[in-house]
């Protein structure tokens, strides 16, 4: 039996983020009269420069291995469409959950999670670098468009969901009034995109990897939460090709946790008692989560799936070659900042090694795969033109 959501299309529950009551701008805009405050977010987002490069950013698999591999743009369209789902059967805010599942990637490097852990080793002595803190930097500063501000000036409940997590190496700096910490939770729509998140990247990560010939489709039923969907599909159709029992399983793991999470916030609610969004973030914990039964069994798969797939030797030999090409690029624009495109050289207000060492992190993060790839050629290739 499918869910039900307990309001009305489009009614807020009380505990959700209402548009109205949003804590505001950095910089005071006027209300607009045919979207709501998180529509604008989620527009703005949409039409950013850094959200269009996340086409060519890699999720697990580098963009030139193929072109049915997800990328880091149809990840994060996964994450909302997931995100939307649980939003709307909990009564929460579904264009904020989009807003902030759209934009948690924008700071991410080329050659994912890779090119992430060669940045910041790279940054280590200069604050080191963190993707969710990226994002922020980006909707704040890097994205400089519109002529009243710099960045993209989200609400704070945007901003805060792409800050995303509660730990304090998670919760980027603010200049706010307001500040994301460990001690000022996130609201349930941050939550879900949170969770939406791992949703998405567990399962998609599958269906990649089967698809690369990583792992089989009997490989997969070593995780009890895999075999037992799959045994689901082959009782219904016990003669489906590879192809159709890959898609149908996974979208019935989706389904699984999508449901399953539902369920145990209901309850969480409920056991809780929040009533508004101040109750929610003074919580020590969060409410969004997997129940007890499941969250073991996601915690499995999450296992194999490093196991098999991320540390799977031609996933490792990628991410040598990108930690390689990462660190080169940063040692190169670091010990002359002259050959930054100027745009970037606008942006030293000195030559400290600290803000040479970040502007440099905002290019390198910036780039996507092949523009990385074409950036190193340019710079160690003596036949290459510049």
């Amino acid at each position: 039996m499918g869910l039900t959501t307990d309001f009305a299309e489009g009614r807020l529950a009380p505990y959700a983020c209402h548009p109205e009551r949003s804590l505001g701008r950095r910089v005071f805009e006027e209300i607009s009269g045919g979207r709501t405050e998180f529509q604008r977010d989620r527009d703005r987002v949409i039409h950013c420069n850094a959200f269009r490069r996340l086409e060519y950013k890699t999720q697990v698999f580098v963009n030139h291995e193929g072109d049915r591999y997800r990328t880091r743009l149809t990840h994060s369209l996964e994450v909302a469409q997931i995100a939307r789902g649980i939003c709307r059967l909990l009564g929460l805010n579904v264009d904020l959950a989009e807003a902030i599942s759209l934009a948690h990637d924008l700071g991410h490097t080329p050659f994912g999670h890779s090119g992430q852990s060669a940045l910041n080793d790279a940054m280590r002595e200069f604050g080191g670098f963190e993707h969710n803190r990226q994002s922020l930097r980006i909707v704040d500063y890097l994205e400089d468009r519109y002529m009243a501000f710099r960045g993209l000036n989200l609400t704070f409940e945007t901003r805060e969901g792409i800050a995303k997590h509660r730990s304090s190496y998670d919760a980027p700096e603010s200049a706010d009034v307001y500040t994301f910490t460990a001690a000022n939770g996130p609201s349930l729509e941050a939550q879900v995109a949170n969770l939406a998140d791992e949703i998405a990247y567990n399962t998609h990560d599958i269906d990649d990897a089967v698809n690369a010939g990583i792992v089989t489709i009997d490989d997969m039923t070593e995780v009890p939460l895999f075999a037992r969907l799959h045994g689901q599909v082959m009782a219904t159709w016990p003669d489906a090709p590879r192809n159709k029992q890959l898609y149908e399983t996974g979208r019935r793991l989706i389904n699984h946790l999508i449901t399953d999470v539902v369920t145990h916030t209901r309850t969480r609610i409920a056991e809780t008692g929040v009533a508004t969004v101040d109750d929610v973030r003074a919580l020590p914990d969060n409410i969004v989560t997997l129940s007890p039964e499941t969250a073991p069994e996601n915690a499995e798969l999450k296992r194999f799936l490093f196991r098999r797939v991320y540390r799977f030797w031609r996933v490792q030999r990628m991410g040598t070659k990108a930690e390689r090409v990462i660190h080169e690029l940063f040692a190169a624009f670091t010990g002359n900042p002259a050959l930054l495109p100027p745009q970037y050289q606008a942006m030293l207000t000195d030559r400290a090694p600290a803000t040479v060492a970040r502007v440099v992190a905002d290019y390198v993060s910036g780039m996507t795969d092949r523009y990385a790839l074409g950036e190193y050629k340019k710079l160690f290739d003596p036949w290459e033109r510049v």
